[in-house]
């Protein structure tokens, strides 16, 4: 079946399609507020409460050193815990949805 003669709209319609669609975008969507939460909570702890941050905790480093370096720390467990979710759920999802349009299951022109 060539992607030419895919009707794209029976699959966009299709119940397993949408079903996907929400959970990724649910997902997607509460990991950015998290991100955006702890990022905003280091610019709020950093406006306000300032000495808290100058904190010494080893040589040169302080409490909002660390603070900061931890958003890179984060980034990365939210990219894992992303890959990793998708890997497991939402490809196996699609690939489920891929075959049965290869196979002419839906989709189908």
């Amino acid at each position: 079946m060539s992607a030419k003669s895919i009707q794209w709209s029976a699959v966009v319609q299709d119940v397993r399609f949408i079903a996907l669609h929400q959970r990724k975008s649910r997902f997607a969507w509460s990991l950015m507020a998290v991100s955006l939460a702890y990022y905003l909570t280091l610019l709020i702890a950093a406006a306000y409460f300032q000495d808290v941050f100058r904190l010494k905790v080893w040589g040169v480093l302080n409490v909002g050193l660390l603070f900061a370096l931890s958003q890179f720390v984060m980034t990365w467990f939210i990219t894992i815990y992303y890959v990793r979710t998708a890997n497991r759920d939402f490809d196996r999802m699609a690939l489920a949805i891929a075959d049965d349009v290869r196979s002419g299951r839906i989709g189908a022109a």
